[in-house]
Order: C-alpha cells, then structure tokens, then sequence
C-alpha cells in the first residue's frame, strides 16, 4: 500500500519585478518513490506540466538556498512575506515560482512524518523485488530440459 500526500495551492508566476500571476498547483509526494517530490502545474492549458525532483532539496530550500542547474530554491521575503522560491530551467525556457512558505512547510512536514528522512530506502520495495527476480531464476534453473537443442545455436565457425 503507497501513500500520496498532496497539497493544493496558488503559486505566483514571477514575469518581472513588478508583475506576477498565479498559477494553480499540486504538491504530490507518493511513499513508492520517497526520494522525489512532483510539482504539478495548472497553467490554462489540456496538459499540466509536472516538475519532479529531490524532496530534500525542497526542503532544504526552505531554509537556505539550494540547487543547481534545472532547479534551484530558496528562501525569502516579499512584501513581508515568507516564501519559498523556485527557479527552473528547461529547454523550453525558465521561470521563477514564488510559494507561500508557511503551505510548503507544513506539507513537508506531512511527508516527513510518512516518510521520515533516512528511511526512503525502506519503501522502495528492493528487498520484494530481489526476493521475486531470485524466485524467478530459481524456478528458470529447476526448468526440466534447459539444454538447448544444438541446432538453435550453431558452434562458430560449424
């Protein structure tokens, strides 16, 4: 069973210093795959764009800038207020995404309790998984018959 922890909010679109709009999104961690945090966005159009990258880079983000490349947080105040800023990098272009921190914080704090830092290597279900590919291969080696007929592979050179 995978739990998903999602949160909805407004971000702001950053077109210039004067001049923002908002833009709907969904903050969405899922514990089967732990290490990742998925920002959805809803920007008008019939396919929202997904970003997908580190949880704990968000989260460290919150507190001090952070990242590199295609994405980069950090943390600061606009008008008073305490956000929590995205910068991204595509071939398509860049944007700055200004996120209320309080909303982030609190989100964050819900994957964290799910999924405590540390423990995202529990719930990859590596263990399951090495467990079936050995049973798989088990099985294939008692396989009655597992000698191919020569014909199917031709000595070289023959």
């Amino acid at each position: 069973m995978h739990t998903v922890v999602e949160r909805e909010l407004e971000l702001c679109l950053v077109l210039s210093p004067e001049r923002s709009i908002p833009v709907p999104a969904r903050l969405t961690y899922r514990t089967d795959d732990p290490y990742a945090v998925h920002v959805t966005f809803h920007v008008g159009s019939d396919t929202p764009v997904t970003w997908t990258f580190a949880r704990e880079l968000l989260v460290e983000g919150v507190f001090r800038a952070c990242g590199e490349g295609d994405v980069r947080v950090w943390p600061t105040k606009v008008d008073g207020r305490s956000v929590v800023c995205t910068a991204l990098n595509s071939p398509d272009g860049e944007a700055l995404l200004e996120a209320p921190a309080a909303a982030v914080s609190a989100w964050l704090e819900r994957t964290l309790r799910v999924v405590p830092p540390g423990s995202e290597r529990d719930h990859l279900g590596l263990d399951k998984g090495l467990s079936a590919l050995l049973a798989l291969a088990a099985r294939d080696e008692a396989w009655p018959g597992d000698e191919w007929p020569s014909e199917e592979f031709p000595e070289a050179g023959a």
